[in-house]
């Protein structure tokens, strides 16, 4: 779960992936290292270490995690096998994972929880800047079930060194500058390491600015214009009536830029650690500030704030019944405020702990496993008219469990966890709220596993989940106007919990700097917890509201939570291939893809918002110092979409980015160009609420330059 693993050896130093990808010999593109051979473990999918883990997962770290620097986290994913992108604007955008997003997808920060209102809305930026991490990693599937039923759908985790984990002794940096992309973005990012072999200290910081967001047209879509697209543009009731009306006009004639999708963020941590050849003790603060525009509403901005305390403990090279263990702890408080202009409209407040520890156990009866405990609670709540879901405190408590055999050729695995959550609302004085009763669930999920080597360098990986998920706090309580997304929201206050069986299997193939991953899951939910269309259009008047079966001006298409059949399959290709390789130069064909479907098995109509067919290919030359990549990227036209929805038309995407490294003195120097949609296609993903209003930038570059000493 972290990115050292118990009972494994120290992790490397924060710079090595940068440093050896700049040095090797034996890696003459930089681009062509850094994603064809990717380190064989992706602890966040298996802290035993094994080097073939059943998880399938995609890493980004050094070059290539540079070389996709985005204002958000969904952005810089989006596009990796499996994974698609809310994308509500360029400043707020959350990674979908095989077509699942909000609570089922676990976004984590050195294996805590980061903690913000991300799942809630989808115009809620995660509170996280990618400037400041070093590697990123997704798990997709059953794997992701130790970090419990909020990960039903996978985990993203974000690792940084704010803890330095290793001994060092002397110091080591980097720093970045970086200018372009279709909104002009201007970053500034640093970070300093020094240490004297027992304590290491670690500082960071960055400064990201951009404009309005250059598009390839008009802002809204074809549909939209004629009336038929699938987005409400919100109203709102705070006395600039003219003013929003004019605002909305502008919004639907907008051409070339996207109105009020400007962002600012900056933030740093300082970090101080006791370093052991064996383990480690530190503690960290960090903070994350930013401020940004809602494509959907003109008038409004975001302005959003995180403060993070972390601690962490390891200990590795025990006796007896443990031979290792991990403790990590954090406390953050988030808050942010939905500004009208220069109105607080509503402030979202969120503070809460996170902890887990984990033991690794000596070889029992032939088995090699980890036990663990996971426990948190948080208090969130909304302040303002526009607050749809009620103060509440939420709380979970689990424990969990992973064991693997080696059998001959064969590896095993056997992975469990029990989840108590506990939710306690307090709606005060708004009689919206008033019935709102605590609720309690006890969730289980269990997965089977196994490795089978085939020929030289092929596997076979097979797994098989029965996983639980509570429902959240605001798909139980929701009630009001949602008003960023243009709908009025109700939750269930009886929902039960969320159960799916899944099946997962895998053919892959390593050697050398080639690999091949081609694999296919089906999942069938009961109870899945889905945000449905009532066919009723309610209005809302401060704590009450009233409903009917026809609109009115100000009225807000309502949508209900509640539970349906679904399943969800699907299947997906990531593969790199070494095609020529001599003494100073590579070539490497990378090929990835992946199609998801989902469907209410109850209506046989498809879920909402799933991203179409997708099938890539790049060529990345590598000679001596320069490294070249081009891509093509191909999505299918969207017509597997419920009814009331608008389809997305495909489209194909080529993209370029060129490196250069040089050493000057002690120091090793990465100078970059980007350039992306270089044929200016208008991109509207279908994964995103906002498609209809709010499309990709349109052609642009990107250039910037790192230093690491």
């Amino acid at each position: 779960m972290f990115y050292r693993c118990i009972g494994s050896p120290p992790r490397a130093l924060p710079l090595a992936p940068l440093v050896a990808a700049l040095t090797l010999a034996q890696a003459p593109s930089v681009l062509a290292d850094d994603e064809t051979t990717l380190p064989a473990v992706v602890v966040t999918a298996n802290p035993l270490g094994n080097a073939d883990p059943l998880a399938t997962t995609s890493v980004l770290q050094g070059p290539a995690l540079l070389l996709r620097d985005a204002t958000t986290l969904g952005d810089v994913l989006a596009g990796q096998p499996g994974v698609a992108s809310t994308s509500f604007g360029p400043g707020a955008s959350r990674p979908i994972l095989r077509g699942l997003d909000g609570d089922r997808i676990r976004i984590l920060q050195n294996g805590v929880g980061a903690l913000d209102a991300s799942g809630l809305s989808y115009d809620h930026a995660v509170a996280q800047d990618v400037a400041s991490a070093e590697r990123i990693e997704v798990v997709r599937g059953p794997a992701a079930l130790l970090y419990g039923g909020s990960a039903i759908g996978g985990v993203v985790n974000t690792l940084d060194n704010r803890i330095p984990q290793a001994r060092l002794d002397g110091s080591t940096g980097t720093a970045r500058l970086e200018y372009g992309g279709a909104a002009n973005e201007r970053l500034v990012a640093g970070q300093l390491e020094a240490g004297d072999g027992n304590y290491a200290v670690h500082v960071d910081g960055f400064n990201r600015r951009s404009r309005d967001l250059r598009i390839p047209g008009y802002a809204w879509s074809e549909r939209q214009r004629a009336g038929l697209g699938s987005f409400t543009p919100p109203e709102h009731d705070h006395g600039h009536e003219h003013e929003e009306e004019g605002h909305e006009a502008h919004a639907e004639s907008a051409y070339g830029t996207l109105p009020n999708s400007d962002s600012r963020a900056y933030g740093g941590a300082i970090g101080l650690s006791r370093t052991w050849d064996d383990g480690h003790l530190g503690l960290s603060l960090g903070s994350y500030r930013s401020n940004y525009g809602s494509v959907a509403e003109e008038d409004v901005r975001l302005d959003m704030k995180q403060d993070r305390l972390a601690l962490s403990f390891a200990r590795q090279g025990l006796t007896g019944a443990f031979t290792g263990i991990a403790a990590d702890l954090a406390y953050t408080d988030y808050r942010h405020q939905e500004l009208h202009g220069s109105e607080v409209g509503t402030t979202f407040k969120n503070q809460g702990v996170e902890g887990r520890i984990e033991a690794r156990h000596a070889p029992l009866a032939g088995a090699d496993g980890v036990i663990g405990l996971q426990f948190g609670h948080s208090d969130f709540s909304a302040l303002g008219d526009e607050a749809f879901v009620p103060d509440t405190g939420s709380a979970q408590l689990a424990l969990f469990a992973l064991e693997q055999w080696q059998l001959s050729a064969l590896q095993l695995s056997l992975g469990g966890r029990v989840e108590h959550s506990r939710y306690d609302p307090d709606g005060g004085d708004n009689r919206r709220f008033a019935d709102m009763a605590a609720q309690r669930f006890t969730a289980g999920s269990l997965s089977a596993g196994l490795v089978a080597p085939l020929a030289p360098g092929w596997s076979f990986a097979g797994q098989l989940a029965y996983t639980e998920r509570a429902p959240s706090y605001y798909e139980l309580y929701a009630n009001g106007a949602h008003v960023a997304t243009g709908t009025f929201e109700r939750g269930d206050p009886d929902a039960g919990k969320e159960r799916a069986t899944s099946i997962e299997a895998a053919l892959r193939y390593q050697a050398g700097a080639s690999r091949l991953s081609l694999g296919a899951y089906y999942s069938r939910y009961a109870n899945f917890i889905a945000l449905e269309r009532t066919g009723l259009w309610c209005h809302a008047h401060g704590d009450h509201d009233h409903c009917g079966d026809e609109a009115h001006d100000g009225d807000a298409p309502e949508y209900q939570y509640q539970g349906v059949p679904a399943k969800l399959y699907g299947l997906e290709l990531d593969s790199s291939w070494r095609m020529y390789a001599d003494i100073a130069r590579s070539v490497d064909l990378l090929v990835w893809g992946d199609i998801t479907r989902g469907i209410n098995r109850e209506t046989g109509e498809p879920l909402p918002r799933l991203a179409p067919a997708r099938i890539a290919s790049a060529v990345v030359y590598g000679q001596g110092a320069w490294s070249v990549r081009g891509e093509l990227q191909h999505a299918t036209d969207q017509n597997h979409v419920p009814s009331g929805d608008t389809p997305t038309d495909g489209y194909t995407v080529a993209n370029v980015a060129i490196s250069y490294r040089f050493k000057q003195g002690a120091s090793d120097w990465l100078a970059y160009l980007r350039g992306d949609n270089l044929g200016n296609e208008e991109i509207r993903y279908a994964s995103a609420l906002t498609r209809d209003i709010a499309p990709q930038g349109r052609r642009s570059a990107r250039v910037g330059m790192q230093v690491a000493f």
